[in-house]
This record gives structure tokens, C-alpha cells and sequence, in this order.
């Protein structure tokens, strides 16, 4: 299985960035085959003939499982994620299976996944058959941080790909 990250927190390598690798060690038992830090495309992100970036699309529509992951901004995902999913053509994504995965300083935007970034992924054509996961900022590499979620992920996960569970 092709397994690709992308990570939209303006800070390089970020707790974002370890709580997705995390996520996909996971669900996967593996490193994923592409990681994609997005802040180290910086001001790219708006040059549309950039080769790297659209290097970085491509990788997106080639992964089997997808895992995106932003730290909550404003109650959404950032603004760097949302410029990086522009550039992604509605309906690329089918066939691709994403995760999406927020991190946040408050419980109180635990819904901030599930109603933001799991539609836009949707949108873009990707099937997302778990429920999207937030973690506390605080508490993401707590040993027990993914017990209420990973069961019936990867559950969910091994039925889409026809796997016996």
C-alpha cells in the first residue's frame, strides 16, 4: 500500500508533522512511502507552474491511504492546507483513501476534522471511511492518545480495501 503524509502546519517538522507519521505508523505498521511538509514550500504554494508542488499534487492522487493533517486554526485547518488542496483538481482523488487528522489546544474543536477538512477531502474525490481524528496539542503522543480511534479505523480501513477483518 502507497501511504503518503501532508502536513499543513507553517511550522517545519511540527508536532502536527510527528502526530501524522504517528497516525500512519499506526494504521499501516510502516513509515509512510512520501511525507510532504508544506511549509517548506513556502511562497510556491502560489506560483502555479511550480514543479515541486505540482510534484507534491501528483503524490496525492498516486497514494492508496492518504493522511492529512493541519493543527486547528481559527477553528479550520490552515491556510497553507488550503492553498496546497486548491492546486488538487475536483474529483483527483478518487481511489484514495484519506485520514484527516487535526491537533488543537481545546476539546471545543474536537468537530473541526470531521466538518471541515473531511468535506474538502471528500470534495476532491478521496473516500474517508473513518472518523476524522483530533488530538490535543498536549496529549498526541500520549501512549493511549489513539485508543478510542485506531480500533475501528483500521476496521474501517481493511473493509474498504477488502480485507478481512
Amino acid at each position: 500500500m502507497t501511504v503518503t503524509v501532508v502536513v499543513g502546519n507553517p511550522k517545519p517538522r511540527s508536532r502536527t508533522w510527528a502526530a501524522a507519521h504517528r497516525v500512519a505508523r499506526e494504521l499501516t505498521g510502516a513509515e509512510p512511502d512520501t511525507a510532504i511538509d508544506l511549509a517548506d514550500f513556502g511562497p510556491a504554494l502560489l506560483d502555479w507552474s511550480d514543479p515541486g508542488v505540482a510534484e507534491a499534487v501528483a503524490d496525492l492522487a498516486a497514494a492508496e491511504l492518504l493522511v492529512v493533517a493541519s493543527p486547528t486554526f481559527k477553528g479550520t485547518y490552515t491556510g497553507l492546507l488550503k492553498l496546497f488542496l486548491d492546486r488538487v483538481g475536483g474529483g483527483a482523488l478518487v481511489g484514495v483513501t484519506a485520514v484527516p487528522v487535526m491537533l488543537g489546544a481545546h476539546w471545543r474543536h474536537g468537530l473541526a476534522p470531521e466538518a471541515f477538512l473531511k468535506p474538502v477531502l471528500a470534495e476532491l474525490g478521496a473516500a474517508c471511511p473513518t472518523g476524522a481524528l483530533y488530538l490535543l496539542d498536549s496529549a498526541w503522543d500520549a501512549p493511549d492518545a489513539l485508543d478510542h480511534w485506531l480500533p475501528a479505523a483500521r476496521r474501517q480501513l481493511a473493509t474498504t480495501r477488502g480485507e478481512p477483518v
